[in-house]
């Protein structure tokens, strides 16, 4: 009987559960619309308020390009003797800050002061060669130009000492035919006075002419055979001097012909003794050019043992120090010029189809944080990407490409004033970014 009860019991308490929660049904049916509703206009407005912050956002990104692949550039100006010597100074110390023209080292100038002395000496030395060479350019002149004339001289001389020998010939020839010809007329005589000498001894001898007759014929005999003689002997002096009148002709012809060689050469070499003159001058003067030279290259040798500074800058890497044996070309330091330093920025390719030349440009340094902005400009834009002047290339095998995205280098050149106070090395990490909405002024 009481389980009965209990039966009942809870069967009543579960249709009362069932109702409620029938009710409850009904009752969060009856609520469902609104609260679809109300979160449909949530969803709404939550999107519409994203879209609203979107398009600023989108606005301010997407006219801006930035890369934290950027570094301060600059020039790195190697200081280095252009002679070899001995460093006697070094004025100068790491991280000092210089000026252009100021004294960095000072080599040891004995060596170089002797040099110059020496240059000194050989130019003066030159010089007198050739003021010689000069003097003796007119001289050659004159004196080749008077063998010359001497040399003609001496060759009509021995013309007409050949015509006079010729005559002197001719003269004696004529004296041997003369001498000839009274030696005949003399024989003649001399045969006549033997006939008749002859022809008196027999009428002498008969009496039929006196004594006195044939000693007149006999002395006449006598006289012609003289006359014969003096005829010979006159023949032979008249060929004696013709022979000499010979042999002066040939002296003559001689002396004409030693003459014209004389001439001749003197012609022919009076052009090559004053050509000969000119190239001695001429050598003269480049060697006194050429010492002149080493004139000037002793100075300058001089003047290059004092090592001063090409521009402005601050010193860096010194490596010099008193007593050290430097050689030309040697690096003994680096200058680095704070006031012509720039930003080298990498950026990805995907990030330069509206990047231009001239765009403004904001450059915040790793080392100030944001509290420091610098600005500045696109200067230029390489002409490859970075990989392709990478001492190492990448080579993708054939058949095996795989697409990566290059970075291409963009100079980015500060605003003049911005790095005044050389807050800006080169090698710091920066980041700058490209206002791509600023066209080509740089004014801000």
């Amino acid at each position: 009987m009481a389980d009965d009860q209990q039966s009942q019991s809870d069967q009543e308490s579960g249709r009362g559960r069932t109702e409620e929660r029938k009710a409850s049904e009904r009752k969060r049916k009856q609520q469902d619309p609104r609260r679809k509703r109300t979160a449909r206009l949530v969803a709404l407005a939550v999107l519409v308020v994203a879209l609203i912050a979107a398009i600023p956002i989108w606005a301010y990104y997407s006219v801006r390009e930035s890369t934290d692949d950027a570094q301060v550039d600059g020039h790195l100006i190697p200081i280095s003797p252009r002679i070899a010597g001995t460093i006697l100074t070094v004025l100068v110390n790491d991280n000092q800050p210089v000026k252009a023209g100021q004294e960095l080292v000072r080599l040891d100038p004995a060596d170089f002061r002797v040099a110059l002395a020496q240059a000194e000496a050989n130019l003066a030395n030159a010089q007198a060669s050739t003021q010689e060479s000069e003097v003796n350019l007119p001289l050659t002149n004159i004196n080749t130009r008077s063998q010359v004339s001497t040399s003609s001289a001496q060759v009509e001389e021995g013309r007409a000492g050949v015509a006079s020998a010729e005559q002197a010939v001719n003269v004696a020839r004529a004296r041997v035919s003369s001498a000839n010809f009274a030696l005949a007329q003399a024989q003649a005589n001399y045969t006549k006075s033997q006939n008749d000498l002859a022809r008196y001894r027999d009428l002498v001898a008969k009496d039929e002419i006196s004594k006195q007759d044939y000693d007149a014929a006999v002395a006449a005999a006598t006289a012609s055979g003289a006359q014969v003689d003096s005829a010979k002997a006159a023949i032979a002096e008249a060929q004696h001097t013709l022979d000499q009148a010979g042999a002066q002709l040939a002296q003559a012809r001689a002396r004409l012909a030693s003459a014209l060689v004389v001439e001749r050469q003197n012609r022919e070499l009076r052009p090559n003794q004053v050509a000969v003159s000119q190239a001695q001058f001429q050598s003269a003067q480049a060697q006194v050019r050429q010492q002149q030279a080493n004139l000037e290259q002793a100075k300058l040798n001089l003047g290059y043992t004092i090592i001063r500074a090409p521009v402005d800058g601050v010193v860096s890497r010194k490596n010099a120090e008193p007593g050290m044996h430097v050689s030309a070309g040697q690096q003994i330091m680096a200058l680095v010029p704070l006031d012509d330093v720039w930003v080298t920025a990498n950026f990805k390719e995907t990030q330069l189809r509206k990047m231009r030349v001239g765009q403004k440009v904001e450059i915040q340094v790793d080392t100030y944080g944001s509290s420091r902005t610098f600005r500045g400009h696109v200067d230029s834009i390489a002409a490859a990407s970075g990989a392709r002047f990478s001492l190492l290339p990448p080579e993708n095998a054939t058949g095996n490409f795989v697409k990566v995205v290059q970075r291409v280098p963009v100079k980015l050149v500060l605003e003049p004033g911005e790095n005044r106070e050389h807050l800006l090395l080169p090698g710091m990490s920066v980041v700058p970014t490209v206002f791509l909405n600023s066209g080509t002024n740089n004014a801000y």
